[in-house]
């Protein structure tokens, strides 16, 4: 519809509401001309692609011409977990609280144990926790993620990746041991 109904902004990226022509509400993630991490972007792409779980956001399709790049995502009406989380919005009951828990954890256990190759995602937190018209949640925003094959229990990371706050302390003090899906379960704990 014209990139008419924003929804957010983020660093690099803008993000719509749109409809298929099968009448399917979708996300559109644009991403701001010349600016963002194209290879971010690829990995996105690459590994959410691959996926298909209730607790995944599931990626219906994208653009990559030239300097258009975007990204189409199913919609969830509910928005992401962080504002249920906040002071002055509305709150969610404990018995929900816990089933959106569990749904992101079983999210990253397929992630970690159930796909081809082992995806770590590097920033779980509230705000790329989506949450469908039953709160059903699932985990969104896959450009920071890294593949690895499943053997491997260190992943390569050159600088930090993630959100300060809900990085594991092992992705940027090197000493610790190195980065690894153990990463992302630091993560959703905080």
């Amino acid at each position: 519809n014209s990139f008419i109904e924003k929804l957010g902004q983020g660093g690099y990226v803008s993000v719509y509401k749109g409809q298929l022509p099968d009448r399917q509400l979708v996300v559109v993630k644009l991403l701001d001309k010349g600016m963002g991490d194209e290879e971010d972007f690829i990995n996105e792409i690459g590994s959410i692609g691959k996926t298909s779980h209730v607790n995944i956001d599931s990626l219906l399709g994208f653009c990559f011409d030239g300097n258009k790049r975007a990204l189409i995502y199913e919609f969830m009406p509910n928005g992401s977990l962080d504002k249920f989380l906040r002071r002055d919005e509305s709150h969610l009951d404990w018995n929900t609280l816990f089933r959106i828990a569990k749904g992101i954890a079983r999210g990253l256990e397929y992630l970690h144990e159930h796909c081809n190759t082992r995806i770590v995602h590097f920033d779980i937190k509230p705000h790329n926790i989506l949450l469908d018209e039953d709160f059903i949640p699932k985990i969104s925003d896959f450009g920071l993620a890294k593949l690895c094959k499943r053997k491997e229990s260190i992943v390569s990371v050159t600088g930090a990746r993630g959100t300060a706050g809900y990085m594991a302390p092992e992705v940027f003090l090197k000493r610790l041991g190195g980065a690894s899906h153990k990463s992302d379960v630091y993560s959703f704990g905080m």
